[in-house]
């Protein structure tokens, strides 16, 4: 293929309608699996995504899933749009953040050394959407300018991301019940604890002590409320967060 007609093709494929075609096929489950969704009870808006595997014995294993909206054939995704909110209502609802004016976006943000002003206002009219007014926390008489998790666990309050997290930490377990009336099965199955605790069933209330005792971390910082909680820690299903990366 000479140079002018791949041009052509990667021109094609950079339209909006094809990239819409790819998309959607990339977000087709694998085969005998999908995503279904667990409710919440201390905060009943939750929906915490679990992905439900068909084994070919009949039964079907629900697995932790952290691939967001992108597997979810209902979840409407335009990337101009930007990701759905999760947390934006939890966030506002407790009344300890504000809004305030970010700093004015320079050429440095698009990649640029210098200004190109037509371009750069056509790009940015097109992320539009994208963009957030940023938070912070209130500070002030009665406020304490802290809105970090440990800070609400050492309160003693339990946060929607806490049962969040404590559900992603069960899972459907129901599935398990057969394998764990088998005491030598049972005790293959939960390996070397490692000196970890970690209970049968993970509630709110241990998420949120583990917290406060600084034994675990749930990285939800209130400018990205389209994460879903999850937490890192001995006693979770996650030990080490990592970001490996060069950029500069």
């Amino acid at each position: 293929m000479n140079a002018p007609d791949r041009h052509a093709e990667l021109a094609q494929l950079a339209t909006p309608e094809k990239f819409a075609e790819l998309l959607a096929r990339t977000r087709e489950p694998f085969p005998a699996s999908r995503k279904a969704y667990l409710p919440g009870h201390l905060h009943t808006d939750l929906r915490v995504p679990v992905r439900d595997i068909a084994l070919t014995n009949g039964e079907v294993v629900s697995v932790y899933d952290t691939s967001g909206p992108y597997t979810d054939p209902e979840a409407a995704i335009d990337v101009r749009q930007g990701l759905a909110s999760v947390r934006g209502g939890w966030i506002t609802g407790r009344g300890d953040v504000e809004h305030y004016e970010g700093r004015a976006p320079v050429a440095l943000d698009d990649g640029q050394k210098s200004e190109d002003a037509t371009r750069l206002a056509q790009l940015r009219a097109e992320a539009a959407a994208l963009q957030r007014k940023p938070l912070r926390a209130k500070s002030g008489a009665n406020h304490t300018g802290n809105v970090t998790q440990m800070h609400y666990a050492r309160k003693g309050i339990i946060t929607p991301e806490m049962e969040y997290v404590a559900i992603r930490e069960n899972g459907k377990r129901e599935w398990m019940a057969q394998y764990m009336q088998d005491a030598g099965r049972e005790q293959r199955l939960m390996g070397n604890p490692m000196g970890a605790s970690i209970p049968r069933i993970i509630t709110p209330e241990f998420v949120r002590d583990e917290v406060a005792r600084g034994r675990a971390i749930i990285p939800a910082n209130i400018n990205h409320p389209e994460v879903e909680p999850m937490a890192i820690g001995r006693n979770f299903l996650v030990k080490i967060n990592a970001n490996i990366g060069n950029s500069a």
